[in-house]
C-alpha cells in the first residue's frame, strides 16, 4: 500500500519539479541586460555612448554614468557598464574623444587625452553631454545620479563633481586625481579609490588634495589600497607593458564593494 502511494507521488513530483525548472528558464529568457550605442554631441562633435540596462526591471531607477580609461571608450568601459546593468542601473558609458575612438598604444591615447584635458570647456561639455544623455532615459531617476571613472575617467567625475555638477556621488577608480581651485560648488558624495603604489599621482598632489577637501568640508573618502598600482581595476592592465600599472584583484574587489556601499546609501540599491 506504501509502495502505491509513493509511486503515485513521483510522477506528480517530477511534474511540479519540471514546471520549477520552466518557470525559472522562462524568467531568466525575460531577464536580458540590453545594451544599446547612443550618439549624441557637443558642439559638433559627434559622440558615441554604450547603454545598458536590464529589461526585466519595471519603473525607474538610478542611473549611472560610466567615464573611460585614457584608452577610450573600450571593451572594458562597456563590462563595467553591463555590471552596473545588471546590478539594476541604468548606466551610461560616455565617449569623451568622439565617434567611440578607442587606442591600446599608449602614445596615442596620451595624445587623445591630452586634447580634451587640455581645454576645460570641452572636458567638461562632453562629460556633461554624456551626462544629460542618462539624465533624460525614460527609465532613469533624473534625482537619483552617480558618474565613475578610471584613470583619466576619475579625473572627469572628479571635475564634473567640482564644477557643481548634481550627482548623488561620484567615484574614482585609480584616477589621475585633480587639486578643486574652489569646492564651494561640490554636491556629490566623493569616494576615491587609490593605489597607494600608484607612480603617476605623487603624495604631495593627495596631500594637497585632502587638504582642499577638508577645508570645504566635503563629504569624501579616500581609500588606497596596499601594493596596489595604477589600472588595479582592469584584468588587462598589464597588457599594456608599462611600468606601474597592473590588475590587482583584491584591490579591484574591494572597491567596486566600496562603490556599492555608496551608492546604497546615497540612491539606494538599483533593484
Amino acid at each position: 500500500m506504501e509502495s502505491d502511494v509513493l509511486s503515485n507521488k513521483i510522477p506528480l513530483m517530477k511534474k511540479l519539479l519540471l514546471a520549477f525548472i520552466m518557470a525559472l528558464i522562462s524568467v531568466s529568457a525575460h531577464a536580458e541586460i540590453k545594451t544599446q550605442v547612443v550618439d549624441y554631441s557637443y558642439e559638433g562633435v559627434t559622440l558615441k555612448g554604450y547603454l545598458a540596462w536590464d529589461d526585466a526591471i519595471s519603473g525607474k531607477r538610478p542611473g549611472v554614468m560610466v567615464v573611460h580609461e585614457w584608452w577610450g571608450l573600450n571593451d572594458y568601459a562597456r563590462k563595467r557598464t553591463e555590471q552596473l546593468a545588471r546590478l539594476g542601473y541604468v548606466a551610461f558609458a560616455a565617449d569623451m574623444y568622439g565617434d567611440g575612438k578607442s587606442t591600446t598604444h599608449p602614445e596615442e591615447a596620451g595624445k587623445m587625452m591630452g586634447a580634451v584635458r587640455e581645454n576645460m570647456k570641452t572636458w567638461l561639455g562632453r562629460a556633461n553631454a554624456a551626462l544629460q544623455v542618462l539624465r533624460d532615459n525614460p527609465l532613469v531617476d533624473a534625482k537619483s545620479l552617480a558618474a565613475i571613472g578610471y584613470c583619466f575617467g576619475g579625473a572627469t567625475v572628479l571635475q564634473m563633481a567640482y564644477s557643481g555638477a548634481d550627482l548623488a556621488a561620484v567615484v574614482s577608480f585609480h584616477g589621475a586625481l585633480v587639486v578643486p581651485n574652489s569646492t564651494q560648488a561640490i554636491k556629490a558624495r566623493i569616494l576615491i579609490l587609490h593605489g597607494a603604489e600608484d607612480p603617476f599621482v605623487t603624495a604631495d598632489t593627495i596631500e594637497k588634495l585632502k587638504a582642499a577637501l577638508d577645508q570645504g568640508k566635503v563629504k569624501y573618502k579616500f581609500i588606497a589600497y596596499t601594493k596596489a598600482v595604477h589600472g588595479f581595476t582592469n584584468p588587462d592592465a598589464d597588457k599594456a607593458g608599462m611600468k606601474g600599472v597592473a590588475y590587482q584583484a583584491e584591490a579591484d574587489r574591494l572597491s567596486w564593494q566600496e562603490m556599492l556601499s555608496l551608492f546604497h546609501e546615497v540612491m539606494g540599491p538599483g533593484k
